[in-house]
């Protein structure tokens, strides 16, 4: 019994010597306390309002301002084809020919039928046929000069008719002699006319085949970039069979479906800034075009910008994403970009409060360059996080003000 007793009191001595070893030391020594609970230092700014253009974010897809398939007018034989993929061109080049030796043959054809229009009317060469008179061709003269004869033996025939020296036969023989020649004189003007008619045709028939003669050579209708070749050197071409397509590529025209909620802030005129992958250039457009009405499907207005393209850095069919300014002076809350944590679709900033941080959850809008516009949960002047790496809501924090750099960047 003494000795569990004894053991009894040296126990209790040591849970005595222990207590006093915790909370009787100085008081320096009492304030180390673990690592994981000692407050986290943190960086912190301030929350600002700064004026930025107020936008309408959409993405569309670029097009060329003209896209045409082109062929020849006249059926031939390709004898070259001048372009291949990718050829740049200029208006009015010369993409391909056709062999033009049927067609320079009808030329000559038409010519020679033309030239001999031209003779059966006595025209002089370079004299132009709507100035012929029909009294003054061969044909109307000889007939006027038959009428006339056959007049004077009518006149003569009844001279003597009156004065019974002449018989009625031979009276009506000379009757019916001027009555024929007086309808020989009008054929022969008809016929003028008719000369007339045909050298008008085969005029036609010349400019004809002087235009199939140009025909079979296509030319570009507008300068451009050759998106596809379709035909060969030495292929029989029908006409109107694709040959070439031919793409405008300044400027393009990048459509636009914006939503309906915003359509009404879209004018004709407005600066569109267009950005395509793989590119970190920022392009500039103006709205061109607006759709009339929108569309039931989706809800959306179709609108069209035209965007400079002088350098052929863009390419028609690619993707591009773009912002309209609707104003250039719209103030906005904005935060450093580390400063915005998205956990499973959740954005959120942290704040410093009582010592400890605080989560506040946001909704962000735009992403300015090393900022980001809050649209919601934040207000201009308070305090968030920059760069919280791990830091969670509900650790004890010690806040530090940003250096003046980051702050002014902020």
């Amino acid at each position: 019994m003494r000795s569990l007793s004894g053991i009894s009191v040296c126990a209790i001595s040591l849970a005595a010597t222990l207590a006093t070893s915790c909370d009787g030391v100085p008081e320096s020594k009492a304030s180390s306390r673990p690592a994981s609970e000692a407050p986290r230092t943190v960086r912190v700014v301030s929350a600002m309002e700064a004026a930025v253009p107020d936008v309408v974010a959409v993405s569309g897809t670029l097009a060329a301002e003209e896209e045409v398939v082109l062929g020849m007018k006249a059926a031939g034989r390709l004898r070259t084809i001048a372009v291949d993929l990718g050829s740049g061109v200029a208006r009015g080049q010369v993409l391909a020919r056709l062999a033009p030796t049927d067609f320079s043959m009808r030329v000559q054809q038409a010519d020679a039928a033309m030239a001999q229009a031209r003779a059966r009317l006595g025209l002089a060469p370079g004299e132009d046929a709507a100035s012929v008179n029909p009294s003054d061709t061969s044909v109307v003269r000889h007939a006027e000069a038959v009428l006339t004869e056959a007049r004077a033996r009518r006149e003569r025939a009844q001279a003597l008719w009156e004065q019974k020296l002449l018989s009625r036969a031979d009276f009506d023989a000379a009757e019916g002699a001027f009555r024929v020649a007086e309808s020989q004189a009008q054929v022969a003007r008809e016929e003028v006319l008719n000369r007339q008619g045909v050298l008008a045709q085969r005029r036609s028939e010349l400019d004809l085949a002087r235009q199939q003669l140009a025909d079979s050579v296509l030319v570009a209708p507008f300068a451009g970039a050759v998106r596809e070749r379709h035909a060969s050197a030495g292929q029989f071409v029908a006409a109107g069979q694709p040959v070439v397509t031919l793409v405008r590529m300044h400027p393009l025209r990048l459509r636009l479906a914006v939503p309906e909620r915003a359509a009404a802030r879209v004018r004709p005129g407005q600066v569109v800034r267009v950005s395509v992958g793989g590119d970190p250039n920022v392009h500039f457009g103006r709205v061109a075009r607006l759709s009339p009405a929108i569309e039931e499907s989706n809800r959306t207005l179709m609108i069209e910008a035209e965007v400079p393209n002088e350098g052929s850095a863009l390419r028609p069919g690619t993707f591009a994403s773009a912002e309209i300014v609707i104003s250039s002076d719209r103030p906005v809350v904005v935060v450093p970009a580390s400063a915005v944590i998205t956990l499973a679709g959740i954005e959120k900033v942290l704040t410093v409060q009582d010592g400890k941080s605080v989560e506040k959850r946001v909704r962000t809008g735009r992403r300015l360059e090393d900022r980001t516009e809050i649209v919601e949960g934040l207000a201009a002047g308070e305090s968030v996080v920059v760069e919280p790496g791990n830091l969670v809501g509900g650790e004890p924090v010690q806040a530090a003000p940003s250096a003046p750099r980051e702050s002014a960047a902020s």
